[in-house]
C-alpha cells in the first residue's frame, strides 16, 4: 500500500529536508507541500492525502486550527503535528483537535516514516514528552 502523504511546514527547507528522506521509503508518496495553514488545509481538500504531516506554528492559519478543519472535512485523513514545541496547550489542543499524533522535529528519520504508516492505519503516535504530558 502506498501512502498518500502531505507536508505543512513553513520553512521551505524543513518541506524540502522531510521530502528528501520520506521518498526514500517507497511506501510513502509525498503529494505535496503547503507554507501555511491555510493553503494546507484547501491542499488537502483537493489531494485527499492519507496522513498529513502538520507545524503548528504557522501562518495564514496555526496548525491547531487547520488540524481541526482537515479532521472535520476528511475524516479518512489522519493529521500527525510535527512541530518544535513541546508545550502542555499545544499537545492537548492538537490531538482534541483530531491529530492522530505528536511528534517533534528532532524525530530521527527511520521512526518518523513509521509513525506515518502507524497514523495511516489509525494507530496513534506521541513522542514521548507528548504520552507524558497527555498522561
Amino acid at each position: 500500500m502506498i501512502i498518500r502523504v502531505l507536508i505543512v511546514d513553513d520553512h521551505a527547507v524543513v518541506r524540502q529536508g522531510l521530502r528528501i528522506f520520506l521518498e526514500m521509503d517507497p511506501e510513502l508518496n509525498i503529494v505535496g507541500e503547503a507554507a501555511d495553514g491555510a493553503s494546507g488545509v484547501q491542499m488537502a481538500r483537493d489531494l485527499r492525502p492519507d496522513v498529513v504531516l502538520m507545524d503548528l506554528l504557522l501562518p495564514v492559519m496555526d496548525g491547531i486550527t487547520a488540524i481541526g478543519m482537515i479532521r472535520g472535512e476528511l475524516p479518512d485523513t489522519e493529521v500527525i503535528a510535527l512541530t518544535s514545541v513541546m508545550e502542555n496547550n499545544l499537545v492537548f489542543r492538537a490531538i482534541q483537535a483530531g491529530a492522530i499524533g505528536y511528534l517533534l522535529k528532532d524525530t530521527e528519520a527511520p521512526k518518523l516514516r513509521q509513525a506515518i504508516k502507524d497514523a495511516a492505519t489509525g494507530q496513534v503516535q506521541l513522542s514521548p514528552e507528548a504520552a507524558a504530558m497527555l498522561i
